[in-house]
């Protein structure tokens, strides 16, 4: 053992470092007005990414929210090798999945819903009056969103017109 004076500075300025940086890299908050509507979209639905690697440099995992208006249905898609759990915090969904869309269920605010990989689905709100608000993760930071328009979906899609900042009233 040396018998010179401890020193600890060193750890002093380390512990700095790790302030600096868990100061500007450490916990986020994005608020509800600040999502970024400039991610992969599907017709019929609206998304808008809140945790992606551009915005907080998030490496595996995918968060945002989806809006589906009243009796719409969304374009046949998949998200390839993406696992999704979608949270329903508002309205009735419908979800179909399948070759043929031929498998359904439905889901009500406080229900998680699971979509594997490379399934096949359409979102449908299911209720007449109330738009379908749900909040979506996805497994990886880039939204891969495969629209599939070859598929005759059991439920045929309506076109919606989004109204919102980005889409104007045609």
């Amino acid at each position: 053992m040396s018998d010179e004076p401890h020193d600890h500075a060193p750890h002093d300025h380390a512990h700095h470092d790790h302030e600096a940086r868990w100061k500007h890299d450490g916990v986020r908050v994005i608020t509800g007005d600040r999502l970024d509507p400039n991610t992969a979209q599907t017709p019929g639905m609206f998304r808008q990414a809140a945790i992606n690697h551009a915005r907080v440099g998030a490496q595996r995992i995918w968060a945002g929210t989806v809006a589906i208006e009243p009796d719409a249905k969304t374009g046949v898609h998949h998200h390839g090798a993406l696992e999704s759990v979608i949270y329903v915090v508002r309205g009735r969904a419908r979800m179909r999945w399948g070759e043929r869309l031929e498998f359904v269920a439905e889901a009500g605010p406080g229900d998680f819903i699971y979509v594997p990989p490379y399934v096949p689905h359409q979102e449908i709100n299911a209720s007449p009056d109330e738009v379908l608000e749900c909040v979506l993760v996805r497994s990886d930071n880039e939204a891969v969103v495969v629209n599939i328009t070859d598929v005759e979906p059991v439920e045929r899609p309506e076109a919606v017109y989004w109204i919102d900042p980005i889409h104007k009233r045609p």
